[in-house]
C-alpha cells in the first residue's frame, strides 16, 4: 500500500501544477486546446472567402512581354531575292478586364457573404463546446475527488469497525461473524480506494489534455450553493429558440441559402457576359515588305460580349445537381432543427429532474446520517449489530457522494440546454463559478 501511495503521488505532482476554478481552467483551455486552436484558425480561414467572392466583381490587371531572338530565311519563289534577317523581336501588353455583367459572379460574391457567416456559427459552436468539455472534465475531477474522499471516509470508519469487532471478540461480547463481516468489508474498501484513486487520475489527465496543464487543485461548490430553475420556465419556449437560434440550426441554415444560391450560379452558366476591356503595348518585329524592324505603339479600349449557345450540357447537369445539393441540405436543416429542439427538451428535462434529485437527495443525506447515529446508539446498547452500523455509515458516504453528482448533472444540463439555443457564452461561465468556493480547494 506504502507503495502504492508513493507512486500515485509522482504521478499527481509530475508535470506543471496549479490551483484554479472554472473560470481560470476555462480561460487556459482558450489558449492551450489544440481543437479550440485549429477552429480559430479555420474561421480565420474562412473569413477570407468574402474577398475571394469580390474579386470576381473588380478588373483584372496583367502585364505581359515576351523577347524573341529570330533566324530567318525569306526567298521569292521567282528567285529574284533572297535574304536571311537575324532580329530580335520584342514587345508588352498591359491589359484591364473589369466585368460588366457576369451574374454568376454576382451570385458568389452573395454566397461567399453567407460563408463566411457560416464560418463564424462554426467558431461559436466551437467555444461553446469548449465551455462544455471544459465544464465536464472540471465537474468529473471534483466528482472524482469526492469519491475518492468518501472511500477514504468509508475505508476509515470500517477499519474502526474491524478494530472494534476484534477487540469485542476477544472480549467476548461479540461473535466471530462480526470480526469477518468487517474484515470484508475493509478488504473491498481497500479495493474502491485503488479504483478511485485511478479513476481520479484519468479524469485529472482529462482536463490536462483540455488546458494544457495538471491542476493542483480546484474550486469545489459552496456547501450552501442554490440551483435555479431554467429561465423561461416553459419548455416549450426553450424549444421556439433552440429551432430557430441553436448554432446547428444556423450553419445548416447558411448552408441551405449556399447551396439555394449555387443553382442560380450554375444556371447563370446560360447567361451572356459583358466585360470592359483595354489594352495598351508596344511591340517590334521585321517586316518582310523591306522595312525593316517595325515598332507599333497600341491603345485601344471596348466593350466584349460573350454568349454562350451550347457547352455539352454541362451547364445544365450543373444546375440539377445544385438542385439536389439544395434538396439535401433543406432536409439536412430540417435534421438540425429537430434535433435542437429534441436536445432542448431533453436539457430542460435533465434540469427540472436534477433539481428535484438535489432536494430529494439532501433529505435522503439528513435521513441517513440521523439513522447512523441510530444505528451507532443501538449498537453501543446491544440492539444493532456491526454490520447495521456498516451499513448506516455506507449509506451515507454513497448519498453524500450522489448528491454531489446530482448537483453536477444539473449545472452540466443547465450549460448544455443554453448552448442547445444558441446562448451559451463566457457569462455562463462566469455565473457557474460564482457558485464556487474559491476559499477552499479541492485535490
Amino acid at each position: 500500500m506504502k507503495k502504492i501511495a508513493w507512486l500515485l503521488s509522482l504521478v499527481f505532482t509530475s508535470g506543471s501544477l496549479y490551483a484554479a476554478d472554472l473560470a481560470q481552467v476555462y480561460r487556459d483551455a482558450q489558449g492551450n486546446d489544440p481543437t479550440f486552436a485549429a477552429a480559430r484558425a479555420t474561421l480565420e480561414a474562412g473569413r477570407e472567402r468574402e474577398p475571394q467572392g469580390l474579386s470576381g466583381l473588380l478588373p483584372n490587371i496583367a502585364l505581359s512581354g515576351n523577347s524573341t531572338w529570330n533566324e530567318n530565311e525569306i526567298d521569292s519563289r521567282t528567285g529574284t531575292f533572297s535574304i536571311k534577317p537575324r532580329y530580335n523581336s520584342n514587345g508588352y501588353t498591359l491589359s484591364l478586364s473589369q466585368p460588366l455583367f457576369r451574374w454568376q459572379n454576382w451570385v458568389a460574391y452573395e454566397q461567399s457573404k453567407i460563408q463566411v457567416l457560416q464560418a463564424e456559427a462554426n467558431f461559436v459552436q466551437a467555444q461553446q463546446d469548449l465551455v462544455l468539455r471544459v465544464a465536464q472534465a472540471y465537474f468529473d475531477l471534483l466528482y472524482a475527488s469526492e469519491n475518492l474522499a468518501a472511500v477514504r471516509a468509508n475505508k476509515t470508519a470500517i477499519a474502526q469497525q474491524l478494530e472494534s469487532a476484534k477487540k469485542n471478540f476477544e472480549v467476548g461480547t461479540a461473535t466471530i461473524t462480526d470480526t469477518h463481516e468487517a474484515q470484508s468489508r475493509y478488504d473491498l474498501a481497500v479495493a474502491q480506494e485503488l479504483a478511485a484513486e485511478n479513476d481520479l487520475e484519468v479524469r485529472r489527465r482529462a482536463l490536462q489534455a483540455i488546458v494544457g496543464k495538471v491542476p493542483e487543485g480546484l474550486a469545489p461548490l459552496k456547501a450552501s450553493v442554490t440551483l435555479s430553475a431554467p429561465q423561461p420556465a416553459g419548455m416549450e419556449k426553450w424549444v421556439e429558440a433552440a429551432e430557430k437560434d441553436s448554432t446547428s440550426v444556423q450553419i445548416q441554415q447558411a448552408a441551405a441559402d449556399i447551396a439555394a444560391r449555387e443553382v442560380e450560379r450554375q444556371r447563370a452558366g446560360h447567361y451572356p457576359t459583358v466585360d470592359l476591356v483595354a489594352a495598351k503595348g508596344r511591340s517590334n518585329t521585321f517586316a518582310s515588305t523591306g522595312a525593316g524592324i517595325l515598332e507599333t505603339d497600341f491603345q485601344n479600349a471596348g466593350v466584349q460580349l460573350n454568349l454562350p449557345l451550347f457547352q455539352g450540357g454541362v451547364v445544365s447537369s450543373r444546375t440539377r445537381e445544385a438542385a439536389a445539393n439544395r434538396s439535401a441540405a433543406l432536409s439536412g436543416l430540417e435534421a438540425a432543427r429537430r434535433t435542437s429542439a429534441l436536445a432542448a427538451r431533453q436539457y430542460y428535462l435533465g434540469v427540472v429532474s436534477g433539481l428535484a434529485q438535489v432536494k430529494a437527495l439532501e433529505a435522503a443525506l439528513a435521513s441517513s446520517q440521523l439513522a447512523l447515529e441510530s444505528n451507532r446508539l443501538g449498537y453501543e446498547v446491544g440492539v444493532r449489530i456491526n454490520i447495521d452500523v456498516l451499513n448506516a455509515e455506507q449509506q451515507v458516504y454513497v448519498t453524500r457522494r450522489d448528491l454531489a453528482k446530482a448537483k453536477y448533472d444539473t449545472l452540466l444540463a443547465q450549460l448544455r440546454l443554453k448552448a442547445a439555443v444558441g446562448a451559451l457564452g463566457e457569462d455562463d461561465v462566469q455565473q457557474v463559478n460564482a457558485l464556487l468556493d474559491s476559499s477552499a480547494t479541492v485535490k
